[in-house]
């Protein structure tokens, strides 16, 4: 398999197979991320998409699953996307499902025809990174949406019968937004209704251009403790019709939950508030992105 770079996938695609159609992210000026910041944003030739795929098929016995990289696959036009879809059920008939990473303006760009088209040539997971519900918070970040935009993309895919998987990032607001950023987190997730909601917690690495405030003093990082509370916050706010598989157990997490909402809701709260009773929270020094 060629890569170029490197190649960032969801916590839940670990055993998938993993093939570039696009590189970089078509995006790529949030200010806390510093995952593509190496590379030029272009799509990668049909041709070149193919031979990966063949070549792939040789060496495997059996493709349970495949994520389409780069930052956003789901920038392509239907037709782009329609034919890699079409060579993925003729090379593997066995594939379950077909994951992307999206971005909302990616969804709102295609009519809710093209969203079927897709689900039913096989894409069963968009992975959208809202990072956060609240409007300041994303101005601040230059993620580039609003959370109207966001909760219009999330239900115009489950409409269409794709799961959206939708990330937020604890501390993304700073200590200043932290209360709007948990509140208008759990209003997205409960008027958008996802499949799947999940929390990593904020790590800044030196190509993010968040860390010069860092390490300036402008911004600094929450707690465990108040992470601990924004969580808290947000769960008693979210009330999704549900089911929603909530998750927060990335390797950047202080406190490991997995439930769904909104049954497992006063469970999770139970966890946290234990975790603050006793100060059970991951060490700085195992928290990874």
């Amino acid at each position: 398999m060629r890569y170029e770079g490197n190649i960032y996938r969801p916590p839940s695609e670990a055993y998938s197979l993993i093939v570039q159609v696009t590189i970089g992210c078509a995006h790529n000026a949030c200010t806390f991320c510093s995952m593509f910041k190496d590379k030029q944003f272009r799509v990668r030739k049909p041709a070149e998409v193919f031979e990966d795929l063949a070549w792939a098929r040789a060496q495997y016995s059996r493709v349970g699953r495949i994520f389409l990289a780069d930052g956003d696959a789901l920038v392509l036009s239907n037709n782009k996307l329609l034919a890699i879809l079409e060579e993925i059920e003729r090379l593997f008939p066995e594939c379950e499902r077909v994951t992307v990473y999206g971005s909302p303006q990616d969804v709102l760009r295609k009519t809710p025809a093209e969203l079927r088209e897709l689900r039913e040539a096989g894409a069963g997971i968009v992975y959208i990174g809202a990072e956060s519900g609240s409007d300041a918070v994303l101005a601040a970040v230059k993620k580039g949406a609003t959370a109207a935009e966001l909760r219009e993309a999330i239900q115009r895919l489950e409409a269409a019968g794709i799961a959206a998987s939708v990330t937020f990032i604890s501390g993304l607001g700073g200590h200043a937004l932290s209360r709007e950023h948990a509140v208008e987190s759990a209003r997205l997730i409960t008027e958008a209704n996802p499949s799947y909601a999940a929390l990593l917690t904020l790590i800044l690495e030196p190509d993010a251009p968040m860390y010069a405030d860092l390490k300036s003093g402008q911004f600094t990082y929450l707690s465990p403790e108040e992470v601990a509370r924004e969580t808290l916050l947000l769960l008693e706010n979210a009330r999704p019709e549900g089911p929603c598989v909530f998750r927060s157990n990335h390797a950047s997490n202080y406190v490991p939950l997995r439930g769904t909402l909104p049954g497992d809701t006063a469970r999770l709260m139970a966890d946290l508030e234990h975790a603050l009773d006793a100060g059970a929270f991951k060490s700085d020094h195992f928290r990874m992105l």
